[in-house]
């Protein structure tokens, strides 16, 4: 398959490039800020160029600033939000212009689309949840319009809390946990819905194939664990204590609002669609998960 792909150069990008390529497929890369070349893209200027003379049968897309990265200003809200949604509809725009538009459109989203679940389980049939990472998710799902109104099968990725050594969450915690400073986060019976990152590419990959899967799709493993389980595998596949519990009031005062979204509230989120249409995880516990992103560092 010839496969564009933006957002590349991220924890995922990185990963899917590879290993689509390793597969045998033709990857492209979206290349933001250029100005010149076959595809290249400057989404907070509306500028968008797709070379209409190479056939593409799948678009990734994974174009978003990192969410955790620092802290939530007005002005990194407003970064979070327009570089989810406003260059999803520019890409969405432009794919369904073209004169062979590709088979399928798999978007980024998020398990945030729910909200805090507290303790109830959910799947890809429940309801949105009412905070500002579930409005994200409703309107990054909903700037995907133009692709699927020109009949472009497009594929929301709920993708949970990707789990590598190389980035993201994982790699935050692992010098403080290495040093035996990592604890539970509040009372720890907050659910976290994970996936490794293997398992991430891997899902992704069937989703291209699967031409009869369309809308949201949760890329979690099917085991959600809570805060304190998970500081627990953590710590033993480490062999580090955790003995330094981040009381909630404190990350509320040092994070805010991005403290309580992202480190106190539940989300205990299943992958319904991936099981029932027969994708097998390689990474089904939180320790095996681990075992494999620490042993797999790079």
């Amino acid at each position: 398959m010839n496969i564009l792909i933006s957002g590349a150069s991220g924890l995922i990008g990185t990963a899917l490039r590879s290993y689509l390529e390793h597969k045998g497929h033709q990857v492209y890369i979206l290349h933001r800020g250029r100005s010149s070349g076959r595809f290249y893209w400057q989404p907070e200027n509306k500028v968008i160029h797709i070379d209409d003379s190479i056939p593409i049968d799948a678009v990734i897309n994974l174009n978003g600033v990192n969410i955790g990265e620092e802290k939530w200003s007005d002005e990194r809200k407003q970064a979070i939000y327009e570089s989810r949604i406003h260059s999803t509809q520019l890409l969405s725009e432009a794919l369904a212009k073209r004169h062979e538009p590709p088979s399928v459109f798999i978007s980024a989203s998020a398990i945030g689309y729910y909200g805090d679940t507290k303790d109830h389980e959910v799947d890809e049939q429940h309801s949105a949840g009412n905070n500002y990472l579930s409005d994200i998710a409703i309107d990054w799902e909903a700037a995907t319009e133009a692709a699927q109104k020109a009949n472009i099968r497009t594929v929301h990725i709920r993708s949970g809390v990707v789990l590598s050594a190389q980035g993201g969450a994982l790699k935050k915690m692992l010098t403080p946990f290495k040093l035996a400073l990592g604890g539970k986060l509040g009372k720890g019976t907050q659910y976290m819905s994970w996936i490794s990152l293997k398992d991430e590419i891997r899902a992704i990959e069937f989703l291209l194939d699967q031409q009869h899967i369309f809308g949201p799709v949760n890329l979690t493993a099917p085991n959600p664990v809570t805060n304190l389980a998970f500081t627990k595998a953590l710590s033993k596949q480490l062999s580090r204590p955790a003995l330094f519990p981040l009381p909630a009031w404190l990350i509320k005062v040092v994070f805010g609002e991005m403290g309580q979204l992202l480190l106190l509230d539940s989300n205990r989120v299943l992958p319904n669609v991936l099981k029932s249409n027969g994708f097998k995880f390689e990474h089904k516990t939180i320790e095996d998960a681990l075992a494999y992103s620490l042993n797999n560092s790079g």
